[in-house]
Order: C-alpha cells, then structure tokens, then sequence
C-alpha cells in the first residue's frame, strides 16, 4: 500500500509541475518563444479548418505559435489577473507574425495572461522576442519539401544566432514532420538554457519539412 500511495503521490506532483493552471499572473522564471513551421500546421490541421494562415499568398515560413511564460520544472497556464483582454482590433494586428487573429487570442488566454502584462506589452514582447533571434534565411524561400535530420534545423538555427547554444533551443516533430522551434529567453528576452522539461529534441533522420506555399 505505501509504495502504491508514494507512486500516486509522484505521478500528482508530476502533473503538476507539468502545467499549473490558475497561477497568479507575473510568477514564472524565463521564456520560451515557439515558433511554428507553418507549412507542417497547415497540412496537419490548418487546411482542414480553412485557415487564413494557409492560405499560399501570405506566404508563410516561420510563424509565432507563443511566447511562453515558463518556469525551471513546469509552467503557469491560464493565470489570474486583473489586466484586460485584448481586443479584436489587437489580436488581428498580430497576424502578420501569429498566422491569424485566432492564434493571438488563444496564446493570450492561455499563455499571455501569465506575463502579468497588458495585452499590448504583451504583444509588444512577443515581437521583440521575434526580433532577438535571427531566423536562418535557408528556409525563407524553401521551394519544395525535403526530408532531412532534425538536427539539421537546430544547427541551422545555432549557425545564425552566435553565442546561441544547443541547450537553449530544441526542434520538435509531430507526425514525421517538422513542427516548431522552440528558444528559450531570459525575462529581457536573451538566450539562456532551457529547463530539462523543455529540451526534448526530435531525433529524426527523415523528418518532412514542407515546401513554403
């Protein structure tokens, strides 16, 4: 019977440093900016809801999925705050850099209430986390898909951003695709290393990256 209660008892503080919901706005340790390869999105989910982001005229490569307010083990989600919601007129002016108006307003609720920031510093914050990272010209204008190692991306990403590191940066996968980058920041929005619950690299040799539409 202990051993039992002491395995519940794990798996409960697991789940709990995994997401803590409710937290009070402002009380997290650094950041994590998610950046989304638009193309796996949009073949995986997007095409189906006829999303704006998928559309091939906006053109889209690398697409801010969030910034995350994240703690060393776990992270705050869905925060109490006193700050406003955003309005519509804010949420659509993050398009250009989200994929849509939709994106913005969930990562606000979800995410950006944690910041502890009105929505327009958050969103603010968000571009300028955008604009501390260089992102590797190589896939601006990736014509058509390639089936490559994931590393090749980190190491794409580390190549274009000196004094950046394997251990603040990790690549995702999601159904043998591609599927974000994900650069862990300080609260002034510099590299750092990233939690050991964050660094979780993809290790494929033929992940598919789509071609830009």
């Amino acid at each position: 019977m202990r051993i039992t209660l002491f395995a519940l008892m794990a798996l409960l503080l697991s789940a709990r440093f995994a997401s803590a919901e409710g937290e009070r706005a402002g009380e997290f340790d650094y950041y994590v900016l998610s950046l989304s390869w638009s193309p796996t999105w949009c073949a995986l989910e997007g095409d189906a809801r006829g999303s704006a982001q998928c559309d091939p005229r906006n053109d889209f490569s690398w697409v801010v999925h969030g910034l995350w307010p994240q703690n060393e083990r776990g992270y705050p989600s869905y925060c109490r705050t006193t700050q406003r919601d955003p309005s519509q007129g804010q949420t659509t002016a993050m398009a250009d850099v989200m994929g849509d108006r939709g994106a913005a307003w969930y990562q606000w609720k979800k995410h950006g209430r944690c910041a502890g920031l009105p929505p327009e510093d958050y969103f603010t914050t968000v571009r300028r986390a955008l604009a501390a990272v260089t992102l590797p010209p190589v896939f601006a204008k990736l014509g058509k898909s390639y089936k490559l190692p994931a590393l090749v991306v980190e190491e794409a990403f580390l190549q274009s951003n000196p004094g950046m590191t394997a251990d603040m940066v990790t690549i995702t996968c999601d159904r043998g695709r591609i599927q974000e980058t994900r650069i862990c920041l300080t609260k002034d929005l510099r590299p750092r290393s990233c939690g050991a619950d964050v660094v979780r690299d993809c290790r494929m040799k033929d992940a598919l990256m789509d071609g830009v539409r």
